[in-house]
Formats: structure tokens, C-alpha cells, sequence
């Protein structure tokens, strides 16, 4: 099942997205320019084979729920997303308002 959730965080929109798959569940919530995302994100793949794309995005391990993904530390992020302001052990609703 694919859940798609329209979510306001300080008054800025974005969008949830929950996938459950037997044994996981894929979490991730988007603006218009990046996303943050659960452990399943590979934060080395986008600095590496696809820098090129400029991609911006958090990784957050251990988390279950959307809530849980907004206000869990990220884990990681990517070169695009630190030139914005954007650290590993920033939460993800803090992160999300940078990609605003």
C-alpha cells in the first residue's frame, strides 16, 4: 500500500509518502528542490555515481512513522544539502524548512 500525505510544517507544504513492502516500510517527505528519507536512502550513491544530479536529501535510520522521520536526527546528508545549511544531526522537520 502507498500512502500520499499533504503535510504543512511551519506553514511551508510538503509531501509524505509511505510505502509498506513485506518486512519494511519506505518513508520519505519532499519539497519542490530535496527530501529527507528513511535508512533505506543511499546518501553514498548520490555524492558519488550521481553528483551530477545535484540532489538534495537526508537520511534517518531507526524510524517507523512519518513523525518519527520529522523529528529524528539525520543520519547523513548529501554535498547538495550541506551547501544549504543542511547537517547530519539536524532533525528532519529543520531540514526540510531549509529546502524551502
Amino acid at each position: 500500500m502507498v500512502t500520499v500525505t499533504p503535510i504543512i510544517i511551519e506553514g511551508q507544504p510538503f509531501t509524505a509518502v509511505t510505502v509498506l513492502l513485506p518486512k519494511t516500510t519506505l518513508l520519505t517527505v519532499s519539497s519542490d528542490k530535496g527530501y529527507i528519507m528513511c535508512g533505506a536512502l543511499d546518501v553514498g550513491l548520490l555524492n558519488e555515481k550521481l553528483r551530477d544530479r545535484k540532489i538534495v536529501a537526508g537520511r534517518a535510520v531507526g524510524v517507523r512513522t512519518i513523525e518519527q522521520l520529522l523529528d529524528a536526527p539525520l543520519e547523513s546528508v548529501t554535498v547538495e544539502a550541506e551547501d544549504l545549511g543542511i547537517f547530519a544531526g539536524m532533525r528532519g522537520r529543520d531540514a526540510l524548512l531549509k529546502m524551502t
